[in-house]
């Protein structure tokens, strides 16, 4: 008797995820964190209108949801004041970006990103047989000049941008993006990750009519509108392209109730400016929480702080032990010289006065083994 017959490409790659989840890190440590600080989550929540919009929806699970996601794609199409076959929608930026791998990478192909940026796309491209191009940060920024010439010596058929960055929460103006692309390759496509959009300053998004075919920009109900576990993503792009995703998208992939919570949060821009003023205050106390025991945060258009913990990368990983011994979950960057940093999402105030107790008892542990 034999088992599934795997493709070699299948049968090469290793059995794991991009990130593991604080759950089977709380299963590990036996008991839950007191802090969720590091998965870039909105804890300050949903719009309470989503919240009564999914829960009359749930009478309704009965149904399948709407595969062409027409009400929310006609919003949306509305609110970024382009046409519903400029927008398509997904369950999340990370099933986007799978599904935009899916239908642009054959094995062997070049994609470019940076060493260190945000790993679930390079999970897509080496499952498709991708092969992957990783430039080095500019400093603490991705390096939209950098990330082109490589695009251009390998003959890429994707490069890929975060910006706002994750994992450091460094930015660039859009007008910037915008004359680095004079040096895209033809045939290259720009994919630009804006899950962070709506807290970055004014002038941060690319500003190209939304027919250009050289990019596609990708946002989410995941952060600002507080929806992580309604899995709702969309993408922004030229028709043809958007249009191309029917051809292997799942086109029941879409929870109902997501669907119509989205809308209702899309509609709720009064929620969305509490939000956006509850992250900053969050962050404007973590930064003082890293001062106050000598280290440096980095300045950030997201909903984290990216904090210098002053050494290596070696030192940030002991410090985030010790703060996970201490019940507060973080993250780090993967990728030296940026693993020198601790990960810290926006908190509610007993969360950030649980790491006002915890850093300063991990810092002491960490420098002194």
């Amino acid at each position: 008797m034999t088992g599934p017959r795997y493709p070699a490409l299948i049968q090469s790659l290793p059995a794991t995820v991009p990130f593991v989840g604080p759950e089977t890190q709380e299963r590990a440590l036996g008991k839950p964190f007191r802090a969720r600080l590091g998965a870039n989550e909105n804890v300050f929540g949903p719009s309470p209108k989503a919240i009564e919009a999914m829960r009359n929806a749930d009478a309704e699970l009965w149904k399948y949801g709407d595969p062409t996601s027409f009400d929310l794609r006609g919003a949306l199409a509305a609110h970024l004041s382009v046409a519903p076959e400029n927008v398509v929608i997904g369950e999340g930026i990370d099933g986007l970006l799978g599904y935009l791998v899916r239908l642009l990478v054959e094995p062997g192909d070049a994609v470019v990103t940076s060493n260190g940026a945000y790993p679930t796309f390079n999970y897509h491209v080496s499952g498709f047989g991708g092969v992957l191009h990783k430039v080095k940060y500019a400093g603490d920024h991705e390096s939209p000049a950098a990330l082109f010439a490589k695009a251009a010596e390998v003959d890429a058929k994707i490069v890929y941008l975060a910006n706002p960055d994750n994992p450091m929460g460094t930015w660039w103006q859009g007008k910037d993006i915008v004359s680095a692309m004079d040096t895209l390759p033809d045939g290259t496509l720009l994919v630009v990750d804006e899950a962070y959009i709506e807290f970055a300053p004014e002038g941060t998004a690319v500003d190209l009519p939304v027919d250009d075919p050289r990019l596609i920009r990708f946002r989410t109900f995941s952060k600002a509108y507080g929806m992580a576990g309604a899995r709702v993503g969309y993408g922004i792009g030229a028709a043809p392209l958007i249009q191309a995703f029917d051809k292997i998208r799942n086109h029941f992939g879409m929870n109902r109730s997501a669907q119509i919570g989205a809308l209702a949060a899309l509609n709720d821009a009064d929620w969305l400016n509490h939000v956006r003023a509850e992250v900053a205050q969050a962050k404007a106390r973590i930064a003082e929480i890293a001062r106050e025991n000598g280290l440096t945060p980095l300045e950030s258009a997201t909903n984290f702080v990216a904090i210098d913990c002053g050494q290596d990368g070696t030192f940030a990983k002991m410090v985030l032990a010790e703060l996970g011994k201490e019940g507060v979950f973080v993250r780090m960057p993967f990728v030296a010289p940026q693993d020198r940093c601790i990960r810290i999402s926006a908190g509610t105030n007993d969360e950030l006065a649980i790491l006002t107790q915890a850093l300063p008892r991990a810092l002491r542990r960490a420098r002194n083994p």
